[in-house]
């Protein structure tokens, strides 16, 4: 909870808040499910207490599969810039478009620029350096010079 709500303070929004309120798809299910398209309608019966279904994708071959089977949330899994930007031609409005992977702060813009719907920064959370707020007492005071 404490970084969802670190990354609304950022400015930034999550469209979920754990794994139990929306199921996403990833190539392992897909595999385990002989396909895109069988992974997909397996998840929608399931859905009931979910608020969506996002498939991630890795090619546009496999994006295509997802417009056809009426996914509605594709995640585009670390493709390039142009693959992104050949992915929302190719979906054209069909489907909310996330990228995600190697996107930080760098690259971001040029991720925006693409036109896709959402971009996913795990680095805001991943890449992150802890700050030592311990205040420690000195064994012998300290001491201090007078002007």
């Amino acid at each position: 909870m404490a970084q969802k709500y670190a990354v609304r303070c950022g400015g930034g929004s999550n469209h979920r808040m754990g794994l139990y309120d929306a199921i996403l798809i990833k190539e392992n299910h897909i595999a385990a499910c002989g396909g895109l398209t069988a992974a997909f309608h397996a998840a929608r019966k399931l859905s009931v207490a979910v608020s969506f279904i996002q498939v991630e994708v890795e090619t546009l071959t496999q994006l295509q599969e997802a417009l056809d089977a009426g996914v509605k949330m594709v995640l585009l899994d670390n493709m390039s810039l142009d693959q992104t930007r050949q992915a929302v031609e190719l979906a054209a409005g069909r489907c909310s478009l996330e990228v995600s992977g190697g996107v930080n702060l760098e690259t971001i813009r040029a991720c925006a620029e693409t036109c896709v719907d959402r971009i996913s920064v795990g680095s805001l959370i991943k890449d992150i350096t802890a700050v030592d707020f311990s205040m420690r007492f000195a064994d012998k005071p300290v001491e201090t010079q007078r002007v």
